[in-house]
Order: C-alpha cells, then sequence, then structure tokens
C-alpha cells in the first residue's frame, strides 16, 4: 500500500471537506501520557477520539489560514484518496526564534503504521527547514500511541515550552525535533 502513496504540497482551494470524504480519523485511545511531579507516567485514561463534518469544516479553515499564510499542507493520497496529511506554520518563535510549528500530522486509521507518517514528518521536517527553523515544534498527542511515532521520529522533550499552546492543549506533550 506504501508504494501506492505519494506526497505533494496541497492548494488552498483543494482543502475543503469533501477532500476528507474517504479519510477515518477514529482512535481508541487506552493510555496516556502525563507529567506529574517533573516525570512522565502512563496512566490509564481511555476514550474514542473520532472527528466529525463539524471537525473537518474547522480544520479546513486552519489549513486554509495556514497555506495562506506561508505555511505549507502536504497531503499523502492513494490514488485519489488523501490518507494522511501533515501541516507546518511559517511563523518562528522561541527565544531565538529557532522553532517552527509542526500544526497537523494525521492518518486515516486503515493508513497507519505502513511508514507514510514518517514520510509526511520528514516532509514537514523538510519546510520547517525552507523556513528557516532549527527546530520543528509538536504539541503532540499524549496518547500511547502518538508517543511511540514521535520518539520513533527522534523527536524529544522540547527544551522550551509554547505557553499559547500549552494553554490550547494543557494535555499535550510538548516536543521538538532538530533539523
Amino acid at each position: 500500500m506504501e508504494s501506492m502513496v505519494t506526497e505533494r504540497l496541497l492548494k488552498p482551494q483543494e482543502v475543503t471537506p469533501a477532500l476528507f470524504d474517504s479519510f477515518e480519523r477514529y482512535q481508541e485511545v487506552k493510555r496516556c501520557w502525563r507529567k506529574e511531579d517533573g516525570r512522565w507516567v502512563l496512566r490509564d485514561i481511555a476514550f474514542i477520539e473520532q472527528w466529525d463534518a463539524q471537525d473537518y469544516q474547522k480544520l479546513c479553515k486552519a489549513l486554509k489560514e495556514i497555506i495562506q499564510q506561508g505555511g505549507a499542507v502536504w497531503g499523502a493520497f492513494c490514488e485519489q484518496a488523501l490518507v494522511g496529511f501533515a501541516a507546518v506554520r511559517c511563523e518562528r518563535f522561541g527565544s531565538t526564534q529557532q522553532y517552527v510549528q509542526l500544526a497537523e500530522l494525521n492518518m486515516s486509521l486503515p493508513y497507519r503504521g505502513k511508514g507514510i507518517g514518517s514520510r509526511l514528518f520528514c516532509r514537514a521536517a523538510q519546510s520547517a527547514r525552507l523556513f528557516g527553523a532549527q527546530k520543528l515544534y509538536i504539541s503532540a498527542h499524549s496518547c500511547e500511541e502518538t508517543q511511540l511515532f514521535y520518539h520513533k521520529m527522534y523527536c524529544t522533550e522540547a527544551e522550551e515550552y509554547n505557553a499559547e499552546l500549552v494553554e490550547k492543549e494543557p494535555c499535550d506533550c510538548q516536543m521538538e525535533y532538530r533539523l
């Protein structure tokens, strides 16, 4: 399946709810990481995450804004169907303007675990380098599987936390990837 998948940059006019017609954003979360007393612990925290039409509307608006502001949105396609996407903001931040944000990295359920997410992550890193960043900043879902993926990609806990992103998603793990 991986060999049939191609990645390319998306244009704003392509980013419509119809693009996500066959995209399956579903995840059964069983355990999540939490920082307690300065150390990371894995806790039994179970829930189901599934996007609905309203979530896709909000996503389309956010992705279009990223592109229109000069960022990059990569799509992974199997034939004509979107199976994964990654979005990188171009605005730099941090004490030395070292970071740009990996705003999105999502795979459709049937395509997870096939190396496509790793390829999209590399495309996102490529865009971050073009934006002049030294590090990719990730406010990552704290679930066990997501954290395994980012650690496999050599991401580490962020040296500097982005307060705005922490406030927006307080349970996320703040991570970075050195470019």
